[in-house]
């Protein structure tokens, strides 16, 4: 079944004028770790005018759990298992107080019943709608509305939800569980790992009790509560543990991810996986979209997210990532204003690395330390083998003639 919600906002024109979408280079993606299974790798299919982008492998497709909008989105994610919470640098404590409902029922001694969770969790959970204005085109500068979810993760108004959800957009609105609609700001997102963080200005919000998602176990009962189709805030579906580290590479960034039953849609995207003690314990952000395929949804681990969105909150980026100091184009786009496929380079950042090592606009990268590179998504995933500080070595084009450059790479910031 096409998905024909889906926003990839970094397909599109982000202001007026011809000027191309910006890619930025410096988004690495995390290798899997030695333990995980073999990475899946799943190919985009082409995108097509009016639906989503399919991504696939053999027989299985991945789509993101989507904004409801007319793209195609794209989901990331790295291994991260730091803990966080009352000694952070920010003092920003996440998560609420655990629950003393007693349990009613249907699911052993130890857990709640589904109404149970249902009832705690879904104060937590909230409904996030975007607009962003686009330039393309036959239509001109027109508006784009997106919609998906989030989950509170304090009482003072900061969410948790994906990346793609909230990417490129102009205006950011959350309508909480009792209707009640708030304008957000957007405090820090992070492509590669698809977290972002936004803040409303309230208090007395309910967050979500943070669970561990490390102590998750195969067949285990969840609930995933969200808004799909963008429309269904608050529904609640049910299902099991179905896999845990699930390594899958989706657009060249490698991605752990716990695999569940539970029915997502597009809407999904941002809002809980909750254990039956009421503990959020994932992010949905990436479904099946093979239609053979049924019951195969993914969540971003909540060891993970919270870590990523402590960052986010202190310090607006995630830390310690390279960053070659270039913004890049590949693929249509590429094709559109440089007149070939390939990794063109659309911005130079003053002073970075590039900057230093001589590269301009409109250079063609062809290898990061001998390793060719085709596509952004492969020279992300080539930079994250490496650390701020280190040096590489580009193969560049440029008007025909070719060269190599010795890049120093910088540290990824909030810009």
């Amino acid at each position: 079944m096409e998905n024909k919600w889906e926003y990839d906002y970094s397909s599109l024109y982000t202001s007026g004028g011809n000027t191309p979408p910006q890619e930025p280079a410096s988004h690495p993606a995390a290798a899997p770790s030695p333990e995980q299974p073999p990475v899946q790798d799943m190919k985009p299919a082409r995108r097509k005018r009016g639906i989503g982008r399919r991504i696939l492998t053999g027989a299985l497709a991945l789509v993101v759990a989507a904004g409801v909008g007319f793209g195609g989105g794209w989901a990331g994610y790295m291994a991260a298992r730091q803990s966080v919470g009352a000694d952070s640098s920010s003092g920003v404590v996440l998560g609420g107080s655990p629950s003393t409902v007693e349990p009613t029922g249907d699911s052993g001694a130890s857990a709640l019943s589904k109404v149970d969770v249902s009832n705690l969790v879904e104060p937590s959970v909230v409904v996030i709608t975007t607009e962003q204005v686009v330039t393309g085109g036959f239509f001109g500068q027109y508006v784009e509305s997106g919609a998906g979810s989030g989950v509170v993760l304090t009482q003072d108004g900061y969410i948790i939800t994906n990346n793609h959800v909230v990417a490129g957009a102009s205006n950011i609105k959350v309508t909480l569980h009792d209707g009640t609609e708030y304008t957000a700001s957007l405090v820090g997102a992070d492509s590669q790992t698809d977290i972002a963080v936004i803040k409303i200005d309230a208090t007395g919000l309910v967050p979500a009790v943070l669970g561990d998602s490390d102590s998750l176990a195969v067949g285990q009962e969840v609930l995933a509560v969200g808004n799909p189709l963008g429309t269904l805030g608050g529904t609640v579906t049910n299902g099991i543990i179905s896999a845990l580290n699930r390594s899958i590479s989706v657009e060249g960034q490698t991605m752990t991810l716990i695999q569940h039953s539970a029915q997502v849609s597009p809407g999904n995207s941002g809002g809980g996986l909750f254990n039956m003690n009421g503990e959020l314990v994932g992010i949905v952000n990436a479904k099946s979209g093979d239609s053979e395929a049924e019951g195969i949804g993914f969540a971003i681990p909540v060891n993970t997210a919270k870590t990523v969105a402590q960052q986010l909150i202190d310090n607006g980026y995630v830390a310690g990532r390279p960053a070659l100091g270039v913004s890049v184009v590949s693929g249509e786009t590429a094709q559109q204003y440089f007149g070939s496929a390939g990794v063109y380079i659309v911005e130079v950042v003053a002073g970075g690395g590039a900057a230093n090592a001589g590269l301009q606009q409109g250079d063609r990268i062809l290898s990061l330390n001998g390793t060719l590179v085709e596509t952004t998504d492969e020279l992300t995933n080539a930079l994250s083998a490496y650390s701020a500080g280190d040096t590489v070595e580009l193969q560049v084009a440029r008007q025909g003639q070719l060269f190599t450059a010795q890049v120093t790479l910088g540290e990824k910031s909030a810009s």
